[in-house]
Protein backbone atom coordinates (compact mmCIF):
# COMPACT_ATOMS: atom_id res chain seq x y z
CA UNK A 1 0.00 0.00 0.00
CA UNK A 2 1.42 3.41 -0.96
CA UNK A 3 1.90 6.34 1.42
CA UNK A 4 -0.87 8.23 -0.40
CA UNK A 5 -3.27 5.33 0.07
CA UNK A 6 -2.33 5.13 3.77
CA UNK A 7 -3.20 8.79 4.23
CA UNK A 8 -6.74 8.22 3.00
CA UNK A 9 -7.35 5.58 5.67
CA UNK A 10 -5.86 7.29 8.75
CA UNK A 11 -7.43 10.34 10.36
CA UNK A 12 -6.97 12.38 13.51
CA UNK A 13 -8.21 15.71 14.78
CA UNK A 14 -6.03 18.79 15.24
CA UNK A 15 -7.51 21.92 16.80
CA UNK A 16 -10.99 20.80 15.82
CA UNK A 17 -10.06 19.96 12.22
CA UNK A 18 -10.10 16.38 10.94
CA UNK A 19 -6.98 15.66 8.90
CA UNK A 20 -5.49 12.66 7.15
CA UNK A 21 -1.95 11.46 7.73
CA UNK A 22 0.57 8.76 6.98
CA UNK A 23 1.33 6.23 9.74
CA UNK A 24 5.03 7.12 9.50
CA UNK A 25 4.42 10.76 10.50
CA UNK A 26 4.87 12.34 13.91
CA UNK A 27 2.32 14.70 15.41
CA UNK A 28 4.68 17.60 14.71
CA UNK A 29 4.96 16.65 11.04
CA UNK A 30 1.19 16.38 10.71
CA UNK A 31 0.65 19.70 12.51
CA UNK A 32 3.17 21.57 10.37
CA UNK A 33 1.86 20.06 7.16
CA UNK A 34 -1.51 21.51 8.12
CA UNK A 35 0.07 24.91 8.88
CA UNK A 36 -0.01 24.82 12.66
CA UNK A 37 2.83 26.89 14.13
CA UNK A 38 4.25 24.52 16.74
CA UNK A 39 7.52 25.98 18.13
CA UNK A 40 10.75 23.99 18.46
CA UNK A 41 14.38 24.63 19.36
CA UNK A 42 15.98 21.17 19.34
CA UNK A 43 14.24 20.04 16.14
CA UNK A 44 15.81 19.81 12.70
CA UNK A 45 13.73 17.95 10.07
CA UNK A 46 16.87 16.22 8.80
CA UNK A 47 17.60 14.65 12.20
CA UNK A 48 16.04 11.96 14.33
CA UNK A 49 13.53 13.30 16.90
CA UNK A 50 15.18 14.31 20.16
CA UNK A 51 12.44 15.77 22.37
CA UNK A 52 14.84 17.86 24.42
CA UNK A 53 13.47 21.41 24.38
CA UNK A 54 9.83 20.45 25.13
CA UNK A 55 8.54 23.52 23.28
CA UNK A 56 6.69 21.35 20.78
CA UNK A 57 4.42 19.79 23.41
CA UNK A 58 0.74 19.43 22.52
CA UNK A 59 -2.31 18.38 24.47
CA UNK A 60 -3.56 14.91 23.63
CA UNK A 61 -7.04 13.89 24.69
CA UNK A 62 -6.93 11.06 27.22
CA UNK A 63 -3.31 11.80 28.22
CA UNK A 64 -2.79 13.71 31.47
CA UNK A 65 0.42 15.57 30.59
CA UNK A 66 1.39 17.34 27.34
CA UNK A 67 3.40 15.19 24.93
CA UNK A 68 6.39 16.10 22.76
CA UNK A 69 4.90 16.20 19.27
CA UNK A 70 8.28 15.72 17.55
CA UNK A 71 8.69 12.27 19.11
CA UNK A 72 5.06 11.07 19.28
CA UNK A 73 3.83 9.03 16.34
CA UNK A 74 0.45 10.00 14.92
CA UNK A 75 -2.28 7.44 15.49
CA UNK A 76 -5.82 7.17 14.10
CA UNK A 77 -8.48 8.81 16.22
CA UNK A 78 -6.17 11.11 18.19
CA UNK A 79 -7.60 14.44 19.32
CA UNK A 80 -4.79 17.02 19.49
CA UNK A 81 -4.60 20.65 20.56
CA UNK A 82 -1.54 22.61 19.48
CA UNK A 83 -2.37 25.90 21.20
CA UNK A 84 -4.16 27.16 24.27
CA UNK A 85 -3.60 29.23 27.38
CA UNK A 86 -1.89 26.43 29.31
CA UNK A 87 0.37 25.43 26.41
CA UNK A 88 1.38 29.00 25.63
CA UNK A 89 2.20 29.63 29.31
CA UNK A 90 4.27 26.46 29.39
CA UNK A 91 6.21 27.53 26.29
CA UNK A 92 6.77 31.06 27.57
CA UNK A 93 8.16 29.76 30.88
CA UNK A 94 10.52 27.37 29.09
CA UNK A 95 11.74 30.16 26.82
CA UNK A 96 12.28 32.47 29.78
CA UNK A 97 14.46 29.81 31.40
CA UNK A 98 16.39 29.18 28.19
CA UNK A 99 16.98 32.90 27.61
CA UNK A 100 18.17 33.37 31.19
CA UNK A 101 21.28 31.26 30.56
CA UNK A 102 22.51 33.16 27.51
CA UNK A 103 24.68 36.25 27.39
CA UNK A 104 22.27 37.78 24.87
CA UNK A 105 19.21 36.81 22.88
CA UNK A 106 19.75 38.86 19.74
CA UNK A 107 22.64 37.80 17.51
CA UNK A 108 23.80 38.92 14.09
CA UNK A 109 21.81 37.18 11.28
CA UNK A 110 25.09 36.51 9.46
CA UNK A 111 25.91 34.05 12.24
CA UNK A 112 24.08 31.25 10.46
CA UNK A 113 20.95 30.00 8.74
CA UNK A 114 19.02 29.15 11.94
CA UNK A 115 20.66 31.70 14.24
CA UNK A 116 17.49 33.79 14.72
CA UNK A 117 15.23 31.00 15.98
CA UNK A 118 15.60 31.71 19.71
CA UNK A 119 15.13 35.47 19.30
CA UNK A 120 12.04 35.01 17.12
CA UNK A 121 10.43 32.61 19.62
CA UNK A 122 11.29 34.90 22.54
CA UNK A 123 9.45 37.71 20.76
CA UNK A 124 6.49 35.54 19.77
CA UNK A 125 5.89 34.39 23.34
CA UNK A 126 7.01 37.65 24.99
CA UNK A 127 9.70 35.78 26.92
CA UNK A 128 12.18 38.65 27.29
CA UNK A 129 11.20 39.15 30.93
CA UNK A 130 14.51 38.40 32.64
CA UNK A 131 12.72 36.99 35.67
CA UNK A 132 14.97 33.91 35.80
CA UNK A 133 18.16 35.83 35.13
CA UNK A 134 21.12 34.36 36.96
CA UNK A 135 24.08 32.09 36.43
CA UNK A 136 25.05 31.26 32.85
CA UNK A 137 25.89 27.72 31.84
CA UNK A 138 28.02 28.14 28.70
CA UNK A 139 31.71 28.95 28.35
CA UNK A 140 33.01 30.20 25.02
CA UNK A 141 36.02 28.61 23.37
CA UNK A 142 37.89 31.84 22.66
CA UNK A 143 41.24 30.13 22.11
CA UNK A 144 40.00 28.29 19.00
CA UNK A 145 41.61 30.33 16.23
CA UNK A 146 40.21 28.43 13.24
CA UNK A 147 39.14 30.88 10.50
CA UNK A 148 35.72 29.37 9.83
CA UNK A 149 33.67 28.58 12.96
CA UNK A 150 33.17 30.82 15.99
CA UNK A 151 32.56 28.74 19.15
CA UNK A 152 30.60 31.15 21.35
CA UNK A 153 29.24 28.71 23.92
CA UNK A 154 27.95 31.51 26.15
CA UNK A 155 25.06 31.34 23.68
CA UNK A 156 24.60 27.55 23.87
CA UNK A 157 21.27 26.10 25.06
CA UNK A 158 22.30 22.41 24.86
CA UNK A 159 19.84 21.55 22.09
CA UNK A 160 22.48 19.16 20.70
CA UNK A 161 21.55 19.93 17.11
CA UNK A 162 25.22 20.51 16.28
CA UNK A 163 26.23 17.18 17.82
CA UNK A 164 23.50 15.28 16.03
CA UNK A 165 23.95 16.87 12.61
CA UNK A 166 27.69 16.11 12.77
CA UNK A 167 26.92 12.47 13.57
CA UNK A 168 23.73 11.75 11.64
CA UNK A 169 24.29 13.85 8.51
CA UNK A 170 28.05 14.06 8.15
CA UNK A 171 29.15 10.91 9.96
CA UNK A 172 32.13 12.78 11.40
CA UNK A 173 31.28 12.55 15.11
CA UNK A 174 33.65 15.48 15.67
CA UNK A 175 31.41 17.22 18.23
CA UNK A 176 30.38 15.73 21.53
CA UNK A 177 29.07 16.67 24.97
CA UNK A 178 30.89 16.74 28.29
CA UNK A 179 29.60 17.01 31.84
CA UNK A 180 25.97 16.96 32.92
CA UNK A 181 23.25 19.29 34.13
CA UNK A 182 24.21 22.94 34.43
CA UNK A 183 27.83 22.14 33.55
CA UNK A 184 26.96 20.60 30.17
CA UNK A 185 29.31 21.82 27.45
CA UNK A 186 29.67 21.13 23.72
CA UNK A 187 33.21 20.01 22.98
CA UNK A 188 35.51 17.98 20.73
CA UNK A 189 37.87 15.20 21.67
CA UNK A 190 40.17 16.12 24.56
CA UNK A 191 38.41 19.50 24.76
CA UNK A 192 40.78 20.78 22.08
CA UNK A 193 40.60 22.85 18.91
CA UNK A 194 38.45 22.05 15.89
CA UNK A 195 41.47 21.87 13.59
CA UNK A 196 42.93 19.12 15.78
CA UNK A 197 39.71 17.09 15.74
CA UNK A 198 37.95 15.09 13.05
CA UNK A 199 36.00 18.21 12.03
CA UNK A 200 35.87 18.70 8.24
CA UNK A 201 34.62 22.30 8.53
CA UNK A 202 31.52 21.56 6.49
CA UNK A 203 29.62 24.20 8.48
CA UNK A 204 26.58 21.99 9.16
CA UNK A 205 26.80 22.66 12.89
CA UNK A 206 26.85 26.40 12.24
CA UNK A 207 23.79 26.39 10.02
CA UNK A 208 21.63 24.32 12.38
CA UNK A 209 22.51 26.27 15.56
CA UNK A 210 19.41 28.23 16.70
CA UNK A 211 21.25 30.75 18.90
CA UNK A 212 24.54 31.70 17.20
CA UNK A 213 26.60 29.67 19.69
CA UNK A 214 28.30 28.25 16.62
CA UNK A 215 28.63 31.01 14.04
CA UNK A 216 30.07 31.66 10.59
CA UNK A 217 33.26 33.54 11.38
CA UNK A 218 33.89 34.48 7.75
CA UNK A 219 30.41 35.94 7.22
CA UNK A 220 30.66 37.92 10.46
CA UNK A 221 33.55 39.90 8.96
CA UNK A 222 30.90 41.84 7.03
CA UNK A 223 28.86 42.97 10.04
CA UNK A 224 30.02 46.58 9.73
CA UNK A 225 29.63 46.82 5.96
CA UNK A 226 26.79 49.15 4.88
CA UNK A 227 23.65 47.79 3.29
CA UNK A 228 21.19 44.96 3.81
CA UNK A 229 22.04 41.29 3.39
CA UNK A 230 20.56 39.91 0.17
CA UNK A 231 20.22 36.17 -0.50
CA UNK A 232 20.54 34.90 -4.06
CA UNK A 233 19.87 31.24 -4.86
CA UNK A 234 22.49 29.62 -7.07
CA UNK A 235 24.40 26.37 -7.58
CA UNK A 236 27.85 25.63 -6.19
CA UNK A 237 30.34 25.13 -9.04
CA UNK A 238 33.07 23.32 -7.17
CA UNK A 239 32.05 19.79 -8.16
CA UNK A 240 29.44 17.87 -10.11
CA UNK A 241 27.01 17.22 -7.24
CA UNK A 242 25.09 20.44 -7.88
CA UNK A 243 24.52 21.66 -4.33
CA UNK A 244 22.04 24.53 -4.02
CA UNK A 245 23.37 27.50 -2.06
CA UNK A 246 22.27 30.99 -1.09
CA UNK A 247 24.92 33.61 -1.81
CA UNK A 248 24.86 36.39 0.81
CA UNK A 249 25.76 39.82 -0.48
CA UNK A 250 25.96 43.36 0.84
CA UNK A 251 25.95 45.79 -2.05
CA UNK A 252 28.30 44.33 -4.65
CA UNK A 253 30.34 42.31 -2.15
CA UNK A 254 29.90 38.57 -1.54
CA UNK A 255 30.05 38.13 2.24
CA UNK A 256 28.98 34.54 2.87
CA UNK A 257 27.44 31.31 1.66
CA UNK A 258 24.57 29.37 3.23
CA UNK A 259 23.38 25.92 2.13
CA UNK A 260 19.86 25.63 0.74
CA UNK A 261 17.88 23.43 3.13
CA UNK A 262 15.50 22.58 0.28
CA UNK A 263 18.28 21.90 -2.22
CA UNK A 264 17.42 18.62 -3.98
CA UNK A 265 21.04 17.49 -4.21
CA UNK A 266 22.35 18.55 -0.80
CA UNK A 267 19.37 19.24 1.52
CA UNK A 268 21.34 21.68 3.64
CA UNK A 269 24.75 20.00 3.37
CA UNK A 270 27.93 21.52 1.98
CA UNK A 271 31.63 20.71 1.97
CA UNK A 272 34.30 23.08 3.22
CA UNK A 273 34.85 24.52 -0.27
CA UNK A 274 31.19 25.15 -0.97
CA UNK A 275 30.71 26.71 2.48
CA UNK A 276 33.81 28.83 2.93
CA UNK A 277 35.97 29.03 -0.23
CA UNK A 278 34.54 32.19 -1.80
CA UNK A 279 37.20 34.82 -1.11
CA UNK A 280 38.60 34.42 -4.63
CA UNK A 281 35.51 36.20 -6.02
CA UNK A 282 36.71 39.62 -4.89
CA UNK A 283 40.36 38.86 -4.10
CA UNK A 284 42.79 41.70 -4.72
CA UNK A 285 45.03 39.42 -6.82
CA UNK A 286 42.34 38.84 -9.46
CA UNK A 287 43.19 40.33 -12.84
CA UNK A 288 41.19 43.39 -13.78
CA UNK A 289 42.61 43.71 -17.31
CA UNK A 290 44.08 41.24 -19.84
CA UNK A 291 47.85 40.71 -19.85
CA UNK A 292 50.03 39.84 -22.87
CA UNK A 293 53.64 38.73 -22.85
CA UNK A 294 55.86 41.16 -24.75
CA UNK A 295 59.18 40.71 -26.57
CA UNK A 296 60.93 41.33 -23.24
CA UNK A 297 59.31 38.20 -21.80
CA UNK A 298 57.24 40.18 -19.30
CA UNK A 299 53.46 40.49 -19.03
CA UNK A 300 51.95 43.86 -19.94
CA UNK A 301 48.36 45.22 -19.82
CA UNK A 302 46.51 44.90 -23.10
CA UNK A 303 43.08 45.52 -24.61
CA UNK A 304 40.54 42.70 -24.84
CA UNK A 305 40.68 42.79 -28.65
CA UNK A 306 44.46 42.38 -28.73
CA UNK A 307 44.41 39.66 -26.07
CA UNK A 308 41.68 37.65 -27.78
CA UNK A 309 43.41 37.98 -31.16
CA UNK A 310 46.67 36.70 -29.66
CA UNK A 311 44.90 33.75 -27.99
CA UNK A 312 42.97 32.87 -31.16
CA UNK A 313 46.14 32.90 -33.24
CA UNK A 314 47.87 30.63 -30.73
CA UNK A 315 45.05 28.08 -30.95
CA UNK A 316 45.09 28.16 -34.73
CA UNK A 317 48.88 27.79 -34.90
CA UNK A 318 48.72 24.73 -32.62
CA UNK A 319 45.96 23.15 -34.72
CA UNK A 320 47.74 23.80 -38.03
CA UNK A 321 51.08 22.52 -36.80
CA UNK A 322 50.06 19.57 -34.59
CA UNK A 323 46.46 18.77 -35.53
CA UNK A 324 43.13 19.34 -33.82
CA UNK A 325 43.83 16.86 -31.01
CA UNK A 326 46.71 19.02 -29.82
CA UNK A 327 44.20 21.43 -28.30
CA UNK A 328 43.01 20.59 -24.78
CA UNK A 329 41.00 22.64 -22.27
CA UNK A 330 40.31 22.39 -18.55
CA UNK A 331 37.45 24.53 -17.24
CA UNK A 332 37.56 25.89 -13.72
CA UNK A 333 35.26 25.06 -10.81
CA UNK A 334 35.57 28.71 -9.76
CA UNK A 335 34.03 29.95 -13.01
CA UNK A 336 30.28 30.27 -13.69
CA UNK A 337 28.37 27.44 -15.32
CA UNK A 338 28.03 29.52 -18.46
CA UNK A 339 31.83 29.64 -18.75
CA UNK A 340 32.05 25.86 -18.45
CA UNK A 341 29.43 25.42 -21.17
CA UNK A 342 31.15 27.92 -23.47
CA UNK A 343 34.52 26.23 -22.96
CA UNK A 344 33.26 22.80 -23.96
CA UNK A 345 31.45 24.24 -26.99
CA UNK A 346 34.64 26.03 -28.02
CA UNK A 347 36.62 22.78 -27.94
CA UNK A 348 34.01 20.40 -29.34
CA UNK A 349 32.52 22.62 -32.02
CA UNK A 350 35.62 24.68 -32.76
CA UNK A 351 38.18 21.86 -32.97
CA UNK A 352 36.02 18.74 -33.33
CA UNK A 353 37.63 17.03 -30.38
CA UNK A 354 36.47 15.87 -26.97
CA UNK A 355 39.68 16.90 -25.19
CA UNK A 356 37.81 18.89 -22.54
CA UNK A 357 37.67 18.41 -18.78
CA UNK A 358 36.74 20.33 -15.65
CA UNK A 359 38.44 20.34 -12.27
CA UNK A 360 34.97 20.00 -10.70
CA UNK A 361 34.70 16.46 -12.08
CA UNK A 362 37.17 15.21 -9.50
Amino acid sequence: MSVIEDRTTAELQIDGETVVFSPVETLLAVARRHRREVPTLCYDPRLDPFGGCRLCVVELEGVRNPVASCARAAEPGMVVRTHGEALDKHRKTLLEMVCSENRQIDVEPLSGYASQELAELADRYQARTGRFQGRQSGKSKQDDDNPFILRDYDQCISCYRCVRVCAEQEGDYAISVKNRGFDTQITVEFDGLLKDSSCTFCGQCVQTCPTGALADRKALRAVDLPGEVVKTRTICTYCGVGCSVDALTKGDKLVGIQPAMDGPANQGALCIKGQYAFDFVQHEDRLSTPLMRGDDGELHPASWDDALDRAAQGFLDARDKHGRHSVYAVASGRAPHEAAYTTQRFIRAGFWTNHIDNCSRA
